[in-house]
Parts: structure tokens; C-alpha cells; sequence
């Protein structure tokens, strides 16, 4: 929609209309939080009851009602489309209306909102290397930010601007950038906006493309040559034995990458959106986004977040090749609550981190404002922290606000967490669960 009304500015008026799956998303504060994190300049409509859903008759998320000037629905399109599929329709309808006098070429607008005044920005993921400083997916800044451990910010990879470019840390473009890992001197980033995975070289500071074209493609594919194939919204990344591993949140699969190859591949999922169990290329998942490597090495947790699942997909060669899911139901059964893992419940989780020393599994359950635990000695699914109210606040346990939390990542016995909404990365301690609010600043 954005590209239609940069190509059509004068005739072309969007309306938005929040239609929401979960509870969280009809709330007013995070329908607000989504559109300026999506920089949105047209009105958006907070249909909380549904009602102008019921009125136009909608089935199905997207769907796309075309309105005449006289408001008139005059055309209707469900599923996904593209701006090139849709664009010779409004040109069409543009002459057309504009020959019988009834365009007045005055454009609509919505109020754009102010980006926060924050240092960071959206910030989506968080990681730690090896010399213990952060890095920080700065999402909205479109940047990756390196800090030290008390926040300190040292370095910036990204001239902050939204575009796709390779070259030094000031030269190169990041476009909403979420995953990250860490790999020895070698940061990979997820530039989800430019459906692509970038590689950060931390000595020199040089930013380079290592798959993806750019651009989201035009149709589903299996893999091929890194750099010649189209990839759909990467999200979360993580590395095992020398593999990139992939969480493809647009076509609904895992996929891989060895570094230093010049291949990548589909590995988990047919690109059905939905939950089913199976063998690694016949199961179904649905917009994976968190992914981490189990402590054994042998198979791959992941956020399900569409499912509000979370997930195990053994690495190939490794047990028998199966996805099974460990908390979660399907596609419209979410909600907060903590017990055993066949009645757990989560609302739209993100983030995903296992305790290499216990095999705990953390889990970022963003729509409840909260982390939870997967304890593999109980088999249940708690709360950890927050009490599931949106806010900022440090403290131990359930005494803990977050808003939207995302990107998690464990290092020496502390989770760190990217707190999306709140603008802020957290930690927290195992041991005591107590977090604090680090202090990200530029000196």
C-alpha cells in the first residue's frame, strides 16, 4: 500500500482498518505503537468489535475494499497482492472516474507520528559477542548499534537511513533490521525489510550481502544460489556448527545456510500456513520469527507466532527428522495461560532462548507483555516475568513491566531482551530473575 500511494498521491486515499486477531491488538496503546513502528501516514481504523469488518462482508486477513468517489464499493480482493498486480486496476479506475468529473485530485491524509525521541527505535533483536558488548537490532533507526555491556553505544553499522547498500559501517543501508547472531568476529543480520541476510565484519566494520536480492520475489522458492534467490521476510537468525539457520517468517519455513557456501535452502515446512507436525519438509508452520540452537546441538527451537506456538525441528542427520510442538494448538488458539505444555497458552510470541546450562527454554510472549519459561524437568510453561500489564519498569520476577517484548539472548547466566515497544533492551538474571533497564546512550 505504501508503494500505490507514493504512485498514485493525488487520486488514491487508503483507510486502514484494524480488524484484530488477538486481544492485545484491539487495545488502543499497541495499535498505536504498531503504526508508528510501521510509519503509516493514512488513517487507521481500531475496528476493536468487528464491525466494520461485518458491515463489508470481510472473510478473510488481508482484504482489500475499492471504494468510488461516490462510496461505492465497486471491487473486493482477499489474500496477499502486490502494487504491480494492483496498479493498472487504479489507473484504470482513475480514468475512468476522472472522465466523468467526479476526482477532485485533493489527497487525504492521516497525521504521520513522531518518531520517538528515544536512542533506539522499535529495537527488534539483541545479541552478545564474544568480547561481551551488545548489539542491537535498531529497528526503526534502520541501523545495528554496538554498545558495551553497561550501554555505552561504540559503534553504529548503518548511515541510519532506509535503503539497501553494502559497503563501510557510515556508507552501508539496513532496512528494519531484526535478527542477529554472533559468530567470532562475523555479526549476521536479518534485514527483514530488504528480505535479505547481511554479514556486519566487526574488525573492519564493512557491511555485506550474503543472500537475498533485495527485494521481496515475486513467487515462493526452495533455494539456490545465495545471491540470486528471492527470500520472504527474514526474522530470526541463530548458528550452529558453521550453519546459518534461518527463520522465514513470510513463507512460513526454517531455512539454511552454510557460511562461506554460496547456496541456501528451504529445510523446515511446505510454506502452508498453519500448525501440523511431521517430517521436516511436510510439516506446516506459520510466520516462524525467534530461533535458537537446543543445547545438544541436535535441533532448533523456534517461535510459531501465528500459532503462538513454540516449536522443535530436529537439524537434518540429527534423531529422526521431525517438527514437534512443544506449546500451542493452531492458528486461533492463543491466550496467557501457564501449566502443563498441552494446555499452555501464548498470545503472538517472538523471542526464543535456551539456557545452554539447564535447557530451560525462555520464551518472549509479546502480546502478553511477558517471559516465560519452559522447564524441560516439569514440562511445564510459566510466567516468568512481567504481570502482563504494557509498561517500563525494572524489578524481580512478576514485579517487572514490558511492552511488546521480542529478540531474546542468553550469555553467563543473564537473558537480555529487546523491550520492542519500550524502546529499551533489558536484562535479567536466571538465577533471581531480576532485571534492570540498560542505559543505552551515545556518550
Amino acid at each position: 500500500m505504501r508503494e500505490l500511494e507514493a504512485r498514485f498521491p493525488e487520486h488514491l486515499v487508503v483507510v486502514g482498518v484494524h480488524s484484530a486477531k488477538y486481544p492485545a491488538e484491539r487495545e488502543d496503546a499497541h495499535l498505536a505503537a504498531a503504526v508508528q513502528r510501521l510509519e503509516l501516514d493514512h488513517p487507521v481504523v481500531n475496528d476493536a468489535e468487528f464491525a466494520v469488518w461485518q458491515a463489508y462482508a470481510v472473510r478473510a486477513w488481508p482484504t482489500l475494499m475499492f471504494v468510488d468517489p461516490e462510496g461505492k464499493v465497486i471491487g473486493k480482493s482477499e489474500g496477499e497482492v502486490t502494487a504491480d498486480m494492483l496498479a493498472p486496476l487504479l489507473e484504470k479506475m482513475i480514468e475512468e472516474f476522472g472522465a466523468d468529473g467526479l476526482l477532485t485530485g485533493a489527497p487525504v491524509r492521516g497525521t504521520q507520528p513522531e518518531p520517538p525521541e528515544t536512542t533506539l527505535a522499535f529495537p527488534g533483536d539483541v545479541a552478545v559477542g564474544e568480547t561481551g558488548n551488545l548489539y542491537i537490532a535498531d529497528t526503526n533507526h534502520h541501523r545495528i548499534v554496538e554498545a558495551q555491556p553497561d550501554g555505552l553505544i561504540l559503534r553504529t553499522f548503518g548511515n541510519g537511513l532506509a535503503g539497501f547498500a553494502d559497503g563501510a559501517a557510515d556508507v552501508a543501508m539496513f532496512r528494519a533490521p531484526q535478527g542477529l547472531a554472533c559468530d567470532g568476529q562475523t555479526l549476521i543480520v536479518s534485514d527483514t525489510g530488504n528480505h535479505s541476510i547481511r554479514r556486519v565484519d566487526l574488525t573492519s566494520g564493512a557491511v555485506e550481502t550474503i543472500a537475498g536480492i533485495g527485494e521481496l520475489p515475486a513467487s515462493y522458492m526452495s533455494g539456490g544460489d545465495a545471491l540470486e534467490t528471492g527470500l520472504r521476510s527474514p526474522w530470526g537468525v541463530t548458528i550452529s556448527a558453521g550453519v546459518l539457520y534461518i527463520a522465514m517468517a513470510g513463507s512460513h519455513q526454517l531455512w539454511a545456510h552454510r557460511l562461506g557456501d554460496d547456496q541456501i535452502r528451504r529445510m523446515v515446512g511446505t510454506g502452508h500456513e498453519d500448525l501440523r507436525d511431521g517430517t521436516l519438509t511436510a510439516s506446516w508452520l506459520a510466520q516462524p520469527s525467534g530461533i535458537a540452537v537446543a543445547p545438544d546441538g541436535a535441533s532448533l527451537l523456534f517461535t510459531d507466532s501465528e500459532t503462538s506456538a513454540v516449536r522443535r525441528a530436529d537439524i537434518p542427520g540429527y534423531r529422526d527428522g521431525m517438527v514437534r510442538t512443544l506449546v500451542g494448538e493452531g492458528l486461533f488458539d492463543f491466550g496467557d495461560i501457564d501449566g502443563p505444555r498441552a494446555t499452555a497458552r501464548l498470545q503472538h510470541p517472538l523471542g526464543v532462548a535456551v539456557d545452554p546450562e539447564t535447557g530451560v527454554v525462555y520464551v518472549a510472549d509479546t502480546y502478553n507483555n511477558k517471559i516465560k519459561r519452559i522447564d524441560p524437568a516439569t514440562d511445564d510453561c510459566v510466567t516468568w516475568l512481567g504481570d502482563g500489564s504494557a509498561g517500563l519498569q525494572d524489578g524481580s520476577g512478576t514485579a517487572a513491566r514490558f511492552f511488546e517484548p521480542a529478540g531474546l539472548s542468553i550469555v553467563d547466566g543473564t537473558l537480555y531482551i529487546a523491550d520492542t515497544n519500550n524502546h529499551a533492551i533489558r536484562r535479567a538474571r536466571l538465577d533471581d530473575g531480576q532485571v534492570e533497564t540498560v542505559d543505552i546512550r551515545e556518550s
